[in-house]
């Protein structure tokens, strides 16, 4: 295996982990959001402002990509629907936009992504929704308000920056934060010769036995499953799902409580966003806690957190130019060293010697099918999760 299909503690921890650091899509808490170094008032904000602080950062460069100096200045009230468990982390971005341009306003509505997708399916229904942009987890809800016909295609000047892979190929939304599927293991229990590079091959695996964990309820999960169902077809993942039950998988409420399982050592190894990992080393530097990725496959699937414009918004210039802000270079650098998110755009690079997007093999597969759900829930409940 190459050098850079793996990414080890040891590099994030020579380029200094910063305790209380949150997960991309994790339920956050605002307590635990990282505040900028900057000094910054209103417009004077710098890049300092939109930066997480800590040693990770100290000597990082500067993000290339376009400046929010070089874009339009916001202005005027925009109603965002505002979907996921890392609410309070994005929520804390559009106050700093609110400090830069003190003619905007961003009114925004806090749930889960999928309620809010069908929360505007439901008022465009009913006539029309007051949203005008949706801001989603992932690119599942995503796909579900757009096939539902509710959205507007995006400007070329917000689609153009982000490679293909992670935004709409018919224009319908652009990805701002993406997030990778990761195997976080357990060093004292397992090496990183024992982590297969292939999914499927978990199951046969007898030094995983009776010791990997799962949150087959979480929405990064079925999109997981929903990926493989799509690349490998339904009776694969059906006999991959029994495979793991059968080889002793055990169920947690989230993908942060089995990765923290992974460092108390309850179990050996736990499938879960990267990010998880880093904040469990973030807040236990000591813990015997190491990342791993498989190729070409679902368990190497890349999802997005990304923005639609909303069909019928008589707003449609500022939704651009506040998608815009979203992948300028503050923006990007607030995402990879805030949250420890995927940059969307070339010019700012994931902290903590994270692979970048083009290091990892994510399968090949459309993000926007990840919307089709319903076979994925009735094929968990097919196999009794």
């Amino acid at each position: 295996m190459s050098e850079h299909q793996r990414w080890t503690r040891r590099r994030l921890l020579q380029s200094g982990a910063v305790a209380g650091t949150i997960g991309l899509a994790g339920c956050v808490d605002l307590d635990q959001l990282t505040p900028g170094n900057g000094d910054g008032d209103g417009g004077s904000l710098s890049i300092s402002d939109f930066r997480g602080s800590g040693p990770m950062v100290e000597s990082r460069d500067a993000p290339g990509g376009t400046s929010m100096d070089d874009l339009p200045d916001l202005e005027g009230e925009l109603n965002v629907y505002l979907g996921g468990g890392e609410g309070g982390i994005y929520a804390n971005l559009m106050d700093l936009l609110e400090q830069k341009y003190s003619d905007f306003t961003a009114k925004t509505r806090l749930d889960s992504s999928s309620a809010l997708a069908n929360t505007i399916i439901e008022e465009k229904k009913g006539g029309e929704s007051p949203a005008d942009v949706f801001w989603s987890i992932d690119s599942t809800s995503l796909g579900v308000a757009a096939d539902a016909g509710v959205t507007a295609t995006l400007p070329d000047r917000v689609l153009d920056p982000v490679p293909e892979g992670f935004r709409d190929g018919d224009g319908n939304w652009v990805g701002v934060a993406g997030r990778a599927r990761a195997i976080s293991y357990n060093t004292d229990e397992l090496s990183e010769s024992d982590i297969p590079t292939d999914i499927h091959e978990f199951p046969e695996v007898a030094a995983l036995e009776d010791a990997v964990g799962w949150a087959p309820t979480y929405g990064a999960f079925k999109s997981f499953v929903t990926a493989m169902r799509l690349i490998a077809g339904e009776d694969d993942a059906r006999q991959w799902l029994e495979g793991m039950i059968d080889h002793g998988a055990t169920d947690y409420q989230s993908e942060f409580l089995a990765s923290n399982a992974v460092a108390d050592g309850e179990i050996s190894a736990a499938f879960a966003n990267h990010y998880y990992a880093i904040r469990v080393m973030a807040s236990r530097p000591d813990a015997p806690i190491d990342l791993a990725f498989t190729e070409n496959d679902a368990g190497a699937l890349v999802n997005v957190s990304g923005v639609e414009m909303i069909e019928g918004t008589d707003k449609s210039e500022l939704v651009a130019d506040f998608a815009q802000h979203l992948l300028s270079s503050e923006a990007q650098e607030f995402f990879a060293t805030r949250a420890f998110g995927y940059p969307m755009i070339p010019g700012v690079k994931p902290v903590g010697g994270l692979p970048t997007v083009d290091e990892l093999s994510p399968p090949d597969v459309d993000l926007s099918e990840l919307s089709d759900l319903e076979p994925t829930d009735e094929l968990l409940d097919e196999v009794g999760l």
